[in-house]
């Protein structure tokens, strides 16, 4: 009895390793441990049960990095380099015209201060990025991009310490520059990323945050102007949390279609990838989703306290950790996820294999 009690708790531990290294060693891997046990144990050796477990979890490693090594995540790498720096060109675009064009809302002593060299720089840099990844100039885009991840944290990084609601509000976008730099930090064929995409999509991811930067700038420079009441009057504005306004509701509601279809095109590239690559897609980016839910939700009091007090409530170590561990068990989460769903696509797809084999009786 206490042998049968010993042998379940082990084989509850070697429940840690793969399946595949189970299916070939358990037994004897078993035999060995049951061996060793002394008369009468019925529990594994604290020892035992660390090395089990840390062995486990060490295999699973190696398999899930053998595992992103497929062509699949390197098609994924490759697309969502290309998506990311697009994305950013066009953040980093939209900045730029906020300083370059004046708005009205401003009071007059404020006008636009204009665009200073940085401003100028990220918008080449990120389409540098994209020109690069696209032309099959893999390595430049990925120099290109660290040296954007690289430029954040020399000019941001230290605004941590006096100016942390400025850096949080900024981790998104320093979430996707290293989600870029490490998707074409990938070994992919030359191009690779215009073969996946095709040119339709392709027109798509670039056309589609052109537009929304195009449409939120028109929708700024075409504000009331400082000396009338935003929100009421001749202008309507869409809600407290979405900044836009206009002068008609009917107005107000083609900005919102226009931004609604640019969203849906990026949807639609993406939906109609090849399932592996889309679902890696995912993937990769769920990092920064994660990020900004967190910010959205878990920081949000942290925000609106600070505004209020009028000086820094500095983030305590804790916050700082949900910050960094959510994106990271994100993405592990979700290779875990697609690896578990396409194994078991492939096991219905044997089974199916097996039952077209299978005479007729």
């Amino acid at each position: 009895m206490s042998a049968d009690r010993l042998e379940r708790r082990y084989r509850r531990l070697l429940a840690c390793y793969p399946w595949e290294h189970r299916r070939t060693y358990e037994e004897e891997m078993l035999a060995v441990l049951l061996a060793g046990a002394r008369p009468g144990q019925t529990r594994p050796d604290l020892a035992d049960a660390a090395n089990l477990i840390g062995g486990g979890l060490r295999a699973r490693l190696r398999v899930g990095a053998r595992g992103l090594t497929e062509p699949a995540w390197a098609d994924a790498a490759a697309a969502t380099g290309v998506l990311v720096a697009l994305v950013l060109c066009a953040a980093a675009t939209k900045g730029l015209l906020d300083q370059a064009l004046p708005a009205p809302s401003l009071p007059p002593p404020y006008p636009a201060a204009g665009p200073d060299p940085v401003d100028w720089l990220r918008v080449a840099g990120w389409a540098a990025v994209a020109l690069a990844a696209l032309v099959g100039l893999r390595r430049l885009a990925a120099g290109l991009a660290w040296a954007g991840v690289a430029g954040w944290l020399v000019l941001v990084g230290p605004a941590v310490a006096d100016q942390q609601t400025y850096v949080v509000d900024t981790l998104p976008q320093f979430a996707l520059a290293l989600v870029a730099a490490a998707a074409l930090t990938v070994p992919a064929p030359p191009r690779r990323a215009v073969a996946v995409l095709g040119p339709a999509r392709l027109v798509a991811l670039v056309l589609a945050p052109l537009s929304v930067t195009a449409l939120l700038e028109l929708n700024r420079v075409n504000r009331p102007g400082f000396t009338e009441s935003p929100g009421t009057g001749s202008f309507v504005r869409l809600s407290a949390d979405i900044d836009l306004e206009a002068g008609t509701s009917p107005v107000l509601w083609l900005y919102v279609a226009g931004l609604a279809a640019a969203g849906l095109a990026v949807l639609a590239a993406l939906a109609t990838l090849a399932p592996p690559v889309r679902r890696r897609v995912a993937v990769l980016l769920s990092p920064v989703a994660a990020l900004a839910l967190v910010i959205e939700n878990a920081l949000s009091g942290w925000v609106t306290s600070t505004a209020h007090m009028g000086h820094l409530i500095p983030l305590v170590p804790a916050q700082w950790a949900v910050l960094v561990l959510a994106p990271l068990v994100t993405f592990l989460a979700g290779v875990l996820l697609v690896r578990r769903r396409e194994e078991t696509l492939r096991m219905i797809e044997l089974g199916r294999a097996v039952d077209r084999e299978r005479p007729a009786p």
